[in-house]
Order: structure tokens, then C-alpha cells, then sequence
């Protein structure tokens, strides 16, 4: 792989890459690292890269199967047991409290993330995807290896549960206002 190809990747999807990983494990160390590991990964495979999808699709598959993988990691250490973490139905819920990047953010903001803690893994990935980062349902679909059927419906019930998270949170800060 020539470097400047590998430059160009970093220089343009880097920022976005690492915003994808700091949603999903909330610190700033551990996202950096990661993004580290996908661009190892890039180096790794970049020969291999076929052009079936745009690199910016390549490298957010990337970077999901980074966080899968650490997530996968930690639930073991934290388990002890070897039980198969499936992604798509467990939470992906980071062990550390958001770092100051998120912590700044308005209420509103800091709220949508703490009941997407509470969401699945797949429809927490769809939401980052498609809202923070604003990929495209075809994007997110061939990120995820799914259909686009499969990103809408994931999506859809996502919006449903962070809806009723939300309600159920704001029914609660106003009866502990009233109280």
C-alpha cells in the first residue's frame, strides 16, 4: 500500500472514525487506541480492499469489528466465562462514564446517550451510524453486512425504544420535581 493512499484514508476519515469510536466505548484513551487498531488493520489489509464499497464504508467496518472486538474482550475479562457476546442483541455499554467531550454537551444530547446505553448493540451501532455520522442506509447496510431492510427495521425500533426511554426518563424527572 502506498503511504500516500494511507494518508489520504487517515487525513479524511480519521476525525470521523474516532467520534464513531468515542460514542461507542466513551473514552477518549481507549478510542484512540482503537483507532489506532483500525488503521493497523487498513495497513494489514488494504491490498485485499476489492473497491465492491466505498472506503469510507470499508473503514467504518472496520472500525464496528474494533469495537466488537473490544467489547467482546472486556465482557470476557469482566466475566471470566467464554459465553459467545453476541453484538446485536447485548448492550454495548462502556465501562467508563463519557469523557469530557460528551460531558459538555446540552442535556437533550447527554440524555439520547444514556438511554442509547440501554439499546441493543445493533440498534445502538444503526443510530451512531446513521445519525451521528450520517451515513446513508445503503452506508450503514454494507458497514453492517445487512440488508437495507434489516438497517430500516433495526432503526426503526431503535427511534421506538429511545422514544419510551426518554418519555419513562422525563415522566420521572418531572414527578421527582413535583415531589
Amino acid at each position: 500500500m502506498k503511504k500516500s493512499i494511507f494518508h489520504s484514508l487517515y487525513d479524511r476519515y480519521h476525525q470521523d472514525v474516532f467520534q464513531f469510536l468515542i460514542y461507542l466505548v466513551k473514552d477518549c484513551g481507549v478510542a484512540e487506541d482503537l483507532s489506532h487498531e483500525v488503521y493497523v488493520r487498513v495497513l494489514k489489509s488494504y491490498e485485499r480492499f476489492e473497491g465492491r464499497s466505498s472506503e469510507k464504508t470499508w473503514l467504518f467496518a472496520i472500525a464496528k469489528n474494533v469495537a466488537i472486538d473490544y467489547f467482546r474482550k472486556n465482557a470476557v475479562r469482566s466475566s471470566r466465562n467464554f459465553d459467545a457476546f453476541n453484538w446485536e442483541t447485548e448492550q454495548l455499554v462502556s465501562p467508563t462514564k463519557s469523557p469530557e467531550a460528551l460531558i459538555e454537551l446540552n442535556d437533550d444530547m447527554q440524555q439520547l446517550l444514556e438511554a442509547l446505553e440501554k439499546c441493543t448493540g445493533d440498534q445502538k451501532m444503526v443510530i451512531i451510524m446513521r445519525y451521528f455520522q450520517e451515513l446513508s442506509i445503503a452506508e450503514t447496510a454494507a458497514i453492517l453486512n445487512w440488508t437495507e431492510g434489516k438497517v430500516k427495521t433495526t432503526q426503526h425500533r431503535a427511534i421506538k425504544n429511545l422514544r419510551d426511554l426518554l418519555t419513562t426518563s422525563g415522566k420521572k424527572e418531572a414527578n421527582h420535581y413535583e415531589s
